[in-house]
């Protein structure tokens, strides 16, 4: 079987959701993939920012062959001992108290997320404010806090309750904020957005006035968490504690998981019936999660996230310097945008023609989100394949 084989059966058994790229992937290892027909590719922007290990990271792969041999499912009526140890290691590693949820994407825990912040207002307060150019998820619910208007189209009547306000403005935060506001929400980097970082004094501001009008603040950690920052949660470059973080992505190292915690006085609210999920916190998923975190510590991974990222940043601003055609490099840890001025379409397919997978977003960001384990002959190999890509589109 080829590629176009499989984009043939696609055409006819699978709904049209996705834009696809040419390739079906079939085999990975680290940051390299292979389609089926066996060309290789570098991979920096692994399973979405899911594959935080790479491919196939050897202990996520042992711990799934071992708990599979013993018990797939668990029916969330009974206790689940991998659960707990999970939930332990998230709190710990999170350096708040608080307690967690389990579920199976971001999207099924921002829904979590809403539920908690309504809840703690009590019938009386349940607005959220959240950002332009946000994105949350593609429910309906997490489709109205989302901040761009194009996911919404042909979608409406969406929830209400959500009130959008420019990123990085204080003063529009604090304006829109009436007797009914029980939280803001926001991711501490834009992914969607075009990686777009959070200012720290505005992040103190914010926090600040929840604290003093008892607003809730619900740090987006969807596509941040698990290390891709630089530590384990993007809100501890900010030195705050959110009452509500979201979590999926990174943290089952390419098993389906997502999950929400809330410190105690959020979290108490809810009570048994309120809120499930039938597969949320399966004994696979947390196998896996569980090697992640001990993948990450025992790796040092936070380290090298780090390093790469002042290593990779000085790479493509050498680039910067080099074509008039990039306009800016930015990101936290290993989560880089590279904004052009023009031309990103042609950029980014020249970089699949010369099997280098990116991303782009927002039409004219170029989006990396490589494997916490990456290194500097990744890094450089990939360099020089996107100098020649934008050597022939600057002609």
């Amino acid at each position: 079987m080829k590629n176009k084989d499989v984009a043939r059966l696609y055409s006819k058994y699978i709904m049209d959701t996705y834009t696809h790229l040419p390739i079906s992937l079939v085999k990975g290892r680290e940051s390299r993939v292979w389609d089926l027909e066996q060309n290789e590719y570098l991979d920096l922007f692994p399973g979405w920012g899911v594959s935080i290990l790479g491919h196939s990271p050897s202990k996520v792969v042992s711990h799934i062959r071992n708990q599979a041999g013993k018990i797939i499912h668990i029916s969330n009526n009974y206790y689940n001992h991998l659960q707990a140890k999970l939930a332990q290691k998230i709190v710990k590693i999170a350096q708040i108290d608080a307690k967690v949820f389990f579920c199976n994407s971001g999207a099924e825990a921002n829904e979590g997320a809403f539920k908690l912040a309504r809840l703690y207002g009590a019938g009386n307060r349940y607005k959220i404010i959240t950002m332009n150019d946000s994105f949350h998820g593609r429910t309906l619910a997490s489709l109205s806090a989302t901040g761009q208007e194009k996911y919404k189209k042909d979608f409406e009547p969406l929830p209400e309750g959500f009130t959008h306000v420019p990123f990085n403005d204080f003063e529009a935060f604090q304006s829109s904020v009436d007797n009914e506001t029980v939280a803001i929400m926001l991711e501490l980097v834009q992914g969607e957005g075009g990686i777009n970082v959070a200012d720290y004094d505005y992040i103190q501001r914010v926090k600040k006035f929840c604290n003093e009008r008892d607003i809730l603040f619900i740090a987006d950690e969807v596509q941040t968490g698990m290390g891709r920052t630089g530590k384990w949660f993007a809100y501890q470059n900010f030195d705050i504690e959110p009452d509500i973080v979201t979590l999926a992505k990174g943290i089952g190292g390419g098993v389906p998981m997502g999950a929400v915690f809330a410190k105690d006085k959020v979290a108490d609210c809810i009570k048994p019936g309120m809120h499930a999920s039938t597969f949320g916190g399966s004994p696979i998923a947390c196998k896996a999660a569980l090697a992640v975190v001990d993948t990450i510590m025992s790796k040092k991974l936070l380290n090298n996230v780090t390093d790469m990222s002042k290593y990779f940043k000085g790479r493509l601003l050498d680039l910067k310097e080099k074509y008039d055609l990039i306009d800016s490099v930015r990101g936290l840890g290993l989560m880089i945008g590279v904004e052009v001025k023009d031309k990103g379409k042609e950029i980014f397919e020249g970089c699949l023609a010369n099997r280098l997978l990116i991303n782009l977003t927002q039409g004219n960001i170029l989006r990396f989100l490589p494997a916490l384990n990456i290194n500097k002959k990744d890094i450089d190999k990939a360099i020089i394949i996107l100098d020649g890509v934008l050597k022939e589109v600057q002609r």
